[in-house]
This record gives structure tokens, sequence and C-alpha cells, in this order.
């Protein structure tokens, strides 16, 4: 059966047996959870089995865990972390090892939850003018140490056996409106774009997936979000350097115009692999398979290799790494 190029969200804490058949039919590659989807340990690992129950495989699952504000898992049964702005600034020296065990910590929570794949890091690169909604999920307003931190952050993740999706490709940061709810847009010259926000993707361009930003850039095609861009896409392809598999960011974000179907129809025509739907509403996820038909051609060949990608986790002791992370951002504090 041919894989749908989608990935699909569920309405909550259990998998309806509605739910169970649609995925059934509608065989998306996979799936993604928010916060309505998590309640406990044990109830998170029955979803996670019933997702892959109800397509009849090992289909990817993932979540936005970045830590901080943005974190579906929280306490008291899984680790709270600062905002990685906030923890990039306290580490100096230590960044690297910091930001990496934060993601190695975040990865075992993950894998043990039955969830294999984290919409994280965020390589958007923070300007005095960044959103509030984003700005402190950046790492840095210099493009080197926001590679540096995306680095360690997914090196992390993939060694907990969960692959990174790098985002928001080309640039979110830039962005004064929240795309959540408008459709910001960005003038800045492409010379500029270059040294700034988009060398930080370019310096990521080997990681397995990323993530669109659905932000018109002016220097790139003044009609259409990078979503729904094909020169934005090829720009990502040909100039960023990105090979991996590119899923467009949420469907339902009011960035966008048109139906859930017209919105899916656009980001796979202009050259995104997969269409992301989270609401889990039923209705529109069968207009969203429907329009996004099945994967195909290049975009089901990188689907392919970004499963071969995944791997087991390498053993670790977890209370002596967030012992450590511990330590690191105690002593950070008392500089």
């Amino acid at each position: 059966m041919a894989l749908s190029a989608t990935v699909l969200g569920c309405g909550g804490a259990d998998l309806s047996a509605d739910e169970a058949a649609f995925f059934r039919d509608a065989a998306p590659w996979g799936f993604i959870l928010f916060a309505r989807n998590v309640e406990t340990p044990d109830q998170l690992r029955r979803l996670t089995g019933g997702l892959r129950d109800a397509v009849g495989r090992d289909a990817p699952i993932l979540i936005d865990q970045e830590g901080g504000r943005v974190q579906r898992l929280r306490a008291p049964h899984w680790r709270e972390y600062l905002p990685p702005l906030d923890q990039v600034a306290m580490t100096g020296a230590a960044m690297e090892r910091g930001i990496y065990l934060r993601y190695r910590l975040i990865a075992e929570e993950l894998r043990a939850a039955g969830i294999d794949v984290d919409c994280a890091p965020s390589a958007d690169l923070a300007t005095p003018g960044t959103h509030p909604f984003l700005r402190n999920r950046c790492f840095s307003d210099d493009p080197e140490t926001v590679i540096r931190a995306a680095r360690a952050a997914a090196e992390g993740l993939a060694d907990g056996g969960v692959l990174p999706v790098v985002k928001h490709m080309p640039g979110h940061g830039r962005a004064t409106l929240d795309s959540h709810h408008e459709l910001p847009r960005v003038t800045a010259p492409l010379e500029e774009l270059e040294a700034t926000d988009f060398r930080c993707f370019a310096g990521l361009a080997d990681l397995p997936m990323a993530m669109t930003a659905h932000i018109v850039f002016d220097a790139l095609d003044q009609d259409a979000p990078a979503t729904a861009s094909p020169a934005a896409i090829a720009y990502i392809r040909d100039r960023i350097g990105f090979t991996g598999l590119l899923l467009s960011d949420d469907l339902s974000m009011q960035a966008l115009s048109g139906t859930l179907a017209e919105r899916a129809g656009r980001a796979i025509a202009a050259g995104c692999d997969i269409a992301l739907h989270c609401n889990g509403k039923m209705d529109e996820m069968e207009g969203v398979v429907a329009a996004a038909g099945p994967l195909s051609g290049p975009a089901k060949i990188r689907a392919g290799a970004t499963l071969a990608s995944r791997r087991a986790p390498s053993a670790i002791d977890s209370r002596a790494l967030a012992a450590e992370l511990g330590a690191l951002l105690e002593t950070s504090a008392h500089v």
C-alpha cells in the first residue's frame, strides 16, 4: 500500500476506533503528538503503540520537545528545561556540552514513550525584532553559535535514537508576526539573509529532516510563503544544500490561506515532501490526505532514507548525565 505524503495528528489521549480505521486506510507516513495527547507515561506508550498498530508498521511518531516553553512532555512525569536562549547564554564555553546533554536526556524520555522524532532544534536566528512566540526558543543571535548549538542538539537526539527535525527553514527569526495567526513578510536583501538567517541552515544542511517556515521572503518570492513557494523550496535545495526530508510546518496555522486541502496541495506542489497537519480534525485530515497524494519519486526515496537512518540509542547513565547538566547550569549561574 502506498504511503500518504502526510504526517497527521489525533484528537486526544486515547486513539478512537474511528481514528484507527481512518489511519489504516489513509496510511500517513507518520504521526505527530501534542499536549492534548499526553497525560502519563503509561498512557503515552499505549497511544504510540496504538498508532503504529493502526497502520501495521513502525511509523515515525513526532513531537515538539524543544525544552522551555515548547515541550509537550512536562512535569511531574518528565523533566523541565530552560528556554534554549537562556541555557546557551548561561553556559558559555560549556555551551555545546550542555546542549548535547539536554537533548540526549530528552531523547531518552521520548524513546521511553515510543516517540522517535523530535521537531527540534530550532536554528532560527534571534534578532531584536523576533516575535516573542519564537525568540527564547532560538539559541543565539550569532549564526555560528546557532550552528554549533543546533548541531549539538541534533547529535544528542540522534545518539538517543531520535531523529531531529531542524526548523524553520530557511529562517524564522526576522518574523515580527506570529505565523500561527498572521503571515510574516521579510524584506531584507538576499545578500544579508545569506550572511545571517540562511547561513544557520546552510551549516546544518546535512541533517536528515527539516521543517519549513510560513514566511514570505521578498528576496525569494514576493507572493507566497516559503512553505508554498517553488522558488523558496528550490533555494533550500539548491543553495542552502538541504538534501533530507522536508516537512511543511503545520498547515493549520493561519499564516496560510485557503482550505486545508488547498494548503496541502500547494505545499506538495512547491516541493515539500510531507504535508504536516496537526490538529487531529478528521474532516480536515481527509482533505489533506487527498490533496497531498502518495509519497512518490524523490520524496519517497528521501522518506525511506530517513527511516533507514533511525538507530538504536547508545547506553547512558541518565542520572549521571542529568547531574552533569545540573552542575553545569548551577556553576554557570554563579559565574
